[in-house]
């Protein structure tokens, strides 16, 4: 089984690497399109700002080998809303693999949107529809930290509220699945996705 991690400018890479060890798989890092294309599983993983992340990937040409992948995906935190259409961060067009998706601010999104943004620590995932979800409950805590969100949409997979506002803690299209949570950061719960992720059965 290979695993790559796709390598450009966002943080958290190291401990999406340390996660995937814990589940018994050693990941590539790398920005090698080939590579990336090869590679039985991708991840998509990063913290950043959504302008200056698609500009980069535009750029070094990673936007069209993303969107280009069959082999099963998975998006993490801003990889999931840069997976969507846009976001407001920037005013930045994205991926468009969950078309029609708008990442919005939580402040921005619902009146009586939550005051304390970013969203960071705990909290529960609900209406779990994804292989990703095997083995996971219902409630199931996850460890969330980001000021922007994707609306609920037919892509979501599972939902999270905070502050009132209920939004899309999972998404999925075909063999693209992501999550706004870091499942890397989420304990025995995280890695019981990460393996599930890497065990899917795909066609």
């Amino acid at each position: 089984m290979k695993v790559a991690i796709v390598k450009y400018n966002a943080g958290n890479i190291r401990s999406v690497v340390n996660a995937l060890r814990r589940v018994g798989v050693d990941p590539c890092v790398t920005d090698d399109p080939e590579e990336l294309r090869r590679a039985d599983r991708v991840v998509f993983p990063g913290q950043g700002e959504a302008a200056g992340t698609m500009a980069y990937l535009r750029e070094s040409g990673l936007s069209a080998v993303i969107r280009s992948l069959t082999q099963p995906v998975l998006g993490i935190c801003i990889g999931q809303q840069l997976l969507c259409e846009h976001s407001a961060e920037g005013d930045t067009p994205c991926l468009g693999v969950f078309p029609g998706t708008q990442v919005q601010h939580f402040a921005e999104l619902w009146p009586g949107a939550p005051a304390k943004v970013p969203h960071i620590g705990w909290n529960t995932i609900r209406n779990l529809s994804s292989p990703l979800f095997d083995g996971v409950r219902e409630g199931d805590f996850v460890y969330f930290i980001h000021s922007y969100c994707a609306p609920l949409s037919p892509y979501t997979t599972a939902t999270t509220e905070y502050g009132g506002v209920k939004f899309s803690a999972a998404m999925r299209r075909g063999s693209f699945y992501a999550t706004q949570f870091h499942p890397e950061k989420s304990g025995a719960v995280g890695e019981r996705m990460l393996h599930n992720f890497i065990h899917l059965c795909h066609d």
